[in-house]
This record gives structure tokens, C-alpha cells and sequence, in this order.
């Protein structure tokens, strides 16, 4: 197949262009391969190595590229919409004019999720059928969407200028010094990610979330910020809820000796940035923590019951016996946290050999990113997992009674 498209891209008799679309390519050395203009739609592309790959122009509608090594790959002009980036290195890749928008299949009358293998394909040359069936039923009402994942990906130096990441997940990515000149970035979740000298001339952050972004060395005067939202940092935060944090940290430092246990139900929490904050045994019930950005931080045995917390970064966080019970986590970042068990101490300070359950009784987990999340003996009864990502989960020992769960 790889001879013959060598042919086609050059023209010559006997030529064909590869179709590896849905086709299973997942951890396979594909290292410097001539894909351009290949079909790869739906093609599940996850841990494969494409170091120095070119494919331009190539089909990559909602591909899986999940922990994929493709870095130096030429990937300008081709169709990513939909495509699953996850953790993917993309170090010095050129995504120049790269199509990262979300992919919309239209599955209206058909009984069902959406099955790529039976999409239309228009006649014609091979190297254009199948992107442009895609292109069209894109365009129809009623698709189901998935937005491109790019989450914690590495994007260092990558060339995106000119590309289209509206409504990207962009949570904890790496893209310093990237050329981000005239990128559309509207829309997009941004938190935790790594902008340190990029090119931003022309960028458009229209609405796109930026909590905990890092921007050092990035020239903002050309970019338009129209509705971007920024971190709200601690000390921001009104005198008494700082001081509650504050008396928190001390209370858990002596052991109880010192300061208090944190009582902040109901407390307005949205977007502040709390990244490795010692939060845990307080209480938060009924807070508001609406893109909040708690990457790497401490809430075992919290109690969150009822919090809201849709869109917000818990990346790595320890959540062990938290008590999440129907709390608001819709589109949240879980990926990596810690929801298993946590132990119960004595009065020594010593693991008496109980432990305590994480509780997600009825949380609401649509769209949540739970990638690589710790959920052993987790009590998910009732919860609401639709579309949510469990990729390498574990899910041990969990509770999963009237779950209702699609992917």
C-alpha cells in the first residue's frame, strides 16, 4: 500500500492512495512514512511512532493519536477535527493551517451512535472521497460533536500559525515558544497550559479560558483577549476566605493543634487558582468551583457534596475518600486524580487499617476527562458518566449500580 502511494503522490501508473481509514495502526513504528493526502479517518493511530512522518494534507478526521510520538511530523493542512491528541508530543511538528475544529458526524435516522466504516463516500479519486463525505454530512443539522483533545499534549515549537483550535481542549498542553501567529484559539480551555514564549501576534482568545495559564515572555499587545478569563489569583480573594485557607494549611501542618479547619460552604470559588493547595478534611459543600484550577491538589476525605464544579482542573489532584456526592464535575479534568480509598489514622497519626471510600453518589460526570484516574472502590451509584473518558481508568472494586454511561 505505502509503494503505491508513493506512486500516486508522484503521479506515476499504478498508483493508488492509501486508505487506512478505521484500519488499527496503534503502536506501530511508522517513523519518517510518506502519508500526505493519505486517508487515515477514524484510524486508531494511539502510541504509534510518526517522528518525522509527513502528512500533509492527510485525513485525520477524529483519528486516535493519543500518546503519539510526532514530533518533527509535517501534519500542515490536514484534517484534525475531532482527533484525540491526548498526551501526544508534537515537539517541533508543523501544524501550519491544520483544521483542530470539532468533527460533527450526522447520525440522525440511524439507529445509533455513528459507524465511520459506513459513511458515504463520493466517487472519484481516492485521496478526496472520504474526507469530502465527511466534509459533507459535517455540515448537516443534528451531528454528534467531539471536540479535539489535546490535552497535557507537547507542543513545543510546534508551527500552528494560521490553524483553526476553536473550542480546543488545551488543559496543562505544552506550547512554548510555539508560533501561535494569527491562531484562532476562541473558546478554548487553556488552564494549567504552557505558553512561555510563544509567538502570539494576531492570536484570537476570544472567550477562551486562560486560568493558570503561563504567559512569560509572550507579547500580548497583538493579540485580540476580547472575553478571555483569567486566573483569580488567592490573594484576590476577599480577606476572609484567604484567612480561612491560610488557618487551614497551619490546622493540617500541627496536626489540629494550631489554626482551623476550613469551613467554606457555599463560598465562591470560581477560577481562582488553588493549584497544590493542602485542602484536605474541609468543607465545601455547595461551593461554587466552576473552572477552578486545582491541578495537583490535596482534598482528601474534603467534602465537596453538592460543589460545582464543571470545567475545573483536578488534574493529579488527591481525592481520596473525598465526598464528591452529586456534585457538578460536567466537563471537569480528572485525568490522573486520585479517587481511590484513603486511610484512616489513629490517634497517633498511624494507619489503623480502615480506610475510606471516595463517594460519587449522583455526580453529575458528563464529558468528564478521567483518563488514567484512580476509582478503585469509588461509589459511583447513580452518577451520570455519559461521554465521559475512562481510557486506563481504574475501576476496581467500584460501585457502578444504574450508571448510565455511553461513549
Amino acid at each position: 500500500m505505502l509503494d503505491k502511494h508513493a506512486r500516486w503522490i508522484k503521479g506515476l501508473a499504478g498508483g493508488a492512495c492509501a486508505n487506512l481509514s478505521l484500519v488499527n495502526l496503534e503502536g506501530l513504528d511508522l517513523r519518517h512514512v510518506d502519508l500526505r493526502g493519505a486517508l487515515l479517518g477514524g484510524a486508531k493511530l494511539a502510541r504509534s511512532h510518526l517522528t518525522g512522518a509527513r502528512l500533509a494534507g492527510a485525513d485525520l478526521f477524529r483519528a486516535d493519536l493519543r500518546h503519539c510520538d510526532l514530533r518533527a511530523a509535517d501534519l500542515s493542512n490536514t484534517d484534525l477535527r475531532g482527533a484525540r491528541l491526548h498526551s501526544a508530543d508534537c515537539a517541533d511538528a508543523n501544524l501550519r493551517n491544520a483544521d483542530l475544529r470539532e468533527g460533527k458526524i450526522d447520525a440522525s435516522g440511524a439507529g445509533g451512535a455513528p459507524n465511520l466504516s459506513t459513511m458515504p463516500r463520493e466517487p472519484g479519486r481516492a485521496g478526496t472521497s472520504f474526507a469530502a463525505a465527511l466534509a459533507t454530512v459535517a455540515r448537516r443539522p443534528g451531528a454528534v460533536c467531539s471536540r479535539t483533545d489535546l490535552t497535557s499534549a507537547s507542543l513545543r515549537r510546534v508551527d500552528l500559525g494560521g490553524a483553526d483550535l476553536t473550542g480546543c481542549n488545551l488543559q496543562n498542553a505544552d506550547l512554548s515558544d510555539a508560533n501561535l501567529t494569527d491562531t484562532n484559539l476562541s473558546e478554548s480551555r487553556l488552564c494549567g497550559a504552557n505558553l512561555d514564549g510563544a509567538a502570539l501576534t494576531g492570536t484570537r482568545f476570544h472567550n477562551a479560558d486562560l486560568v493558570g495559564t503561563r504567559l512569560s515572555g509572550c507579547d500580548l499587545s497583538k493579540a485580540d483577549l476580547a472575553g478571555a478569563h483569567f486566573t483569580k489569583m488567592l490573594d484576590t480573594l476577599g480577606l476572609e476566605i484567604q484567612r480561612v485557607i491560610n488557618n487551614h494549611e497551619r490546622w493540617i501542618e500541627s496536626g489540629g493543634a494550631r489554626g482551623a479547619r476550613a469551613e467554606l460552604d457555599g463560598a465562591d470559588l470560581n477560577r481562582v487558582d488553588l493549584r497544590n493547595v493542602n485542602l484536605s478534611g474541609a468543607t465545601l459543600r455547595g461551593a461554587s468551583l466552576v473552572k477552578a484550577l486545582l491541578a495537583g491538589a490535596k482534598l482528601i476525605m474534603a467534602d465537596l457534596s453538592g460543589a460545582d464544579l464543571e470545567g475545573a482542573n483536578l488534574s493529579g489532584a488527591d481525592l481520596s475518600g473525598a465526598n464528591l456526592s452529586y456534585a457538578r464535575l460536567i466537563g471537569a479534568d480528572l485525568h490522573d486524580a486520585l479517587l481511590c480509598p484513603a486511610q484512616i489514622l489513629d490517634g497517633f497519626g498511624k494507619p489503623s487499617g480502615k480506610i475510606w471510600a471516595t463517594s460519587l453518589l449522583g455526580a453529575d460526570l458528563r464529558h468528564a476527562h478521567l483518563v488514567g484516574a484512580l476509582l478503585s472502590s469509588a461509589n459511583l451509584s447513580d452518577a451520570n458518566l455519559d461521554l465521559a473518558d475512562l481510557d486506563g481508568a481504574d475501576l476496581t472494586g467500584a460501585k457502578l449500580t444504574g450508571l448510565p454511561y455511553q461513549r
